[in-house]
């Protein structure tokens, strides 16, 4: 009788071996079709200069929606470049990448647009090559993980920050120290202890992804 059984057997392994790659597919197919289905809705509406804000699925993102008591917890500023829309963003490297892969990246494919309040005055053409120069000079810099104020490394809400403030002179959020953070959450210490060892820098100066959605130099536009 095991004679019979062992086929079914091993083809009762080799789909629980399966299972979980066939359901990471089937959830990144999800992601991408539901990316999709934001970025038709969306491009009609969309500015260049525009930011983007999402929920990041990386390794530090809890840590960071934890300390900053927000789900967002990475952003991108777009440009419409060769007929799409692009995401300048600090990843590692410091690259752009399509609107459709980076909302594909985030939880759900959702993703939230802001837009300078003043936009139609301040975002002239001038002003916006402007904006688009402050961030080549960053384009290809290594990610900074231990979130310092230099220019040597960058994170996302650091390259946005910059950049308008350079091009524009806005400040679009305002400034922290690491100290003002939540740090009480053990996932957030255990990521401080990671990166930091016991010398935590709580003085640093910090600009955070909500800092910067909350700014009430942006207006909401999805």
């Amino acid at each position: 009788m095991f004679r019979f059984l062992l086929p079914v057997l091993v083809l009762l392994a080799i789909s629980v071996a399966c299972y979980p790659r066939l359901w990471r597919r089937l959830t990144r197919y999800q992601q991408a079709q539901a990316a999709q289905a934001t970025v038709a809705r969306l491009s009609a509406r969309l500015h260049n200069g525009d930011l983007i804000f999402q929920t990041s699925q990386s390794a530090q993102s809890q840590a960071i929606q934890l300390a900053t008591h927000s789900p967002y917890s990475h952003c991108g500023i777009l440009f419409h470049k060769n007929g799409e829309w692009r995401v300048f963003e600090a990843v590692q490297p410091v690259s752009e990448t399509s609107l459709v892969a980076w909302a594909a990246r985030g939880k759900d494919g959702k993703v939230v647009i802001k837009r300078l309040r003043d936009a139609r005055t301040v975002l002239t053409p001038a002003a916006l090559q402007r904006l688009q120069a402050a961030g080549e000079q960053y384009r290809g810099k290594n990610y900074d993980l231990y979130f310092g104020w230099s220019d040597d490394r960058i994170y996302c809400s650091e390259l946005l920050w910059k950049m308008y403030q350079q091009a524009t002179g806005r400040e679009i959020g305002e400034l922290q120290t690491l100290r003002e953070f939540d740090l009480s959450h053990s996932a957030v210490q255990a990521k401080l202890r990671e990166r930091y060892g016991n010398r935590i820098p709580l003085d640093e100066k910090v600009i955070s992804p909500v800092q910067m959605l909350e700014s009430k130099e942006l207006v909401t536009v999805q």
